[in-house]
């Protein structure tokens, strides 16, 4: 449904090593690199990105308080590499990996802000 998404970073090589930190859990790299930015992806994807970050510098970074960007993982031990990788690559845990039963029994998530302040989640269901 979602071709890719884009925001803003304050700071492209932070951006830079907390990605490239907590995407390898997703199965995803890093598919380009310039000044203004970095793109991910599936291996291989090319042009083909599902997620890139772009610096814009005097833009507003952050989409709106109750904006939050999910990333289906593969299993749950995805979710605790996600997390866990965050946390150890600039972003702040704000909710560590656990069943999430009030979403449906199967959900299974993990919510992180990435060194911008944007709000991840990280889910398997």
């Amino acid at each position: 449904m979602i071709g890719h998404i884009s925001f803003g970073v304050s700071d492209v090589p932070a951006s830079q090593a907390f990605y490239d930190a907590v995407m390898p859990a997703l199965g995803w790299v890093r598919l380009w690199t310039d000044p203004a930015g970095l793109g991910y992806g599936p291996p291989g994807g090319g042009e083909k990105l599902n997620l890139f970050a772009v610096h814009e510098p005097g833009v507003t970074l952050a989409a709106g308080p109750r904006f939050h960007l999910a990333f289906d993982a593969p299993d749950r031990d995805a979710v605790h590499a996600f997390h866990d990788a965050a946390v150890a690559h600039g972003g702040a845990s704000y909710g560590p990996p656990g069943p999430r039963e009030h979403y449906g029994p199967t959900y299974y998530a993990a919510f992180v802000r990435d060194p911008d302040g944007h709000k991840l989640e990280i889910v398997h269901q």
